[in-house]
């Protein structure tokens, strides 16, 4: 169950992360939620790291941590897509 509960969050958070970030992103769907994914872990580190534990309400700093964090790996990982993109679009052409 702890993995289709990461593969839920993962999902919201790389779409939320997507919905702040501004312009179109052309990463595909499956890899926004893997940033999603990424993002909540490196999320929950940082929070812990801040000294927020998990309580038994909503942790709204934890999910902060989390969307600011998937929000950066989406920004990279759009980076990198776009870059091998339009690698392989220039190396087709020559």
């Amino acid at each position: 169950m702890g993995w289709l509960w990461a593969i839920i969050v993962g999902f919201v958070l790389g779409l939320l992360a997507k919905a702040v970030i501004p312009g179109k992103q052309h990463i595909p769907l499956w890899l926004a939620t893997i940033c999603g994914m990424i993002g909540a872990v490196v999320g929950n580190a940082i929070a812990r790291g801040f000294g927020i534990e998990e309580t038994r309400g909503i942790d709204w700093g934890r999910h902060i941590f989390q969307l600011g964090a998937a929000i950066v790996v989406v920004l990279l990982a759009e980076m990198i897509y776009n870059s091998m993109k339009r690698r392989k679009h220039e190396s087709r052409r020559a």
